[in-house]
């Protein structure tokens, strides 16, 4: 699997609001940009979380009813959100990664950590062969 983390150091809501703190962390990581105007994956990350406060598990289904739209448009964003670390699906239930939004960024944090540990590997190894040394 291809994972893709993307991090925007964006100034964090001055005033404590649900909705502003969820639009702030959707913007951070990224979900919302390029072309998801209407902030789709912002939404479907909310209804996710109401559902998930509630019943303990979320469909893709499901998230179609809440939001009205369709699944097809529901698993496009789930499978981004996937791909990003935050969500996985097990069968036909989605989930976040640790069973909360917040273990699912220590999840993330971790890849992150994981990622930039190799790439840092590798381009001690090639400033080595290219004769460049470190400070």
């Amino acid at each position: 699997m291809v994972q893709q983390i993307i991090l925007k150091n964006l100034e964090k809501p001055r005033i404590r609001s649900l909705e502003d703190d969820l639009y702030w962390f959707c913007e951070s990581f990224g979900f919302s940009s390029g072309r998801d105007l209407e902030k789709t994956a912002t939404q479907i990350i909310f209804s996710m979380l109401e559902r998930i406060s509630r019943d303990k598990s979320v469909s893709s289904e499901g998230l179609a009813n809440d939001l009205e739209i369709k699944v097809s448009r529901v698993n496009h964003h789930l499978r981004n959100l996937r791909d990003s670390g935050l969500l996985y699906r097990e069968k036909r239930q989605i989930y976040f990664r640790g069973g909360s939004l917040k273990a699912a960024v220590l999840e993330m944090r971790k890849d992150s950590e994981r990622i930039l540990d190799e790439l840092e590997s590798i381009a001690g190894e090639i400033d080595a062969l290219m004769g460049i040394q470190n400070r």
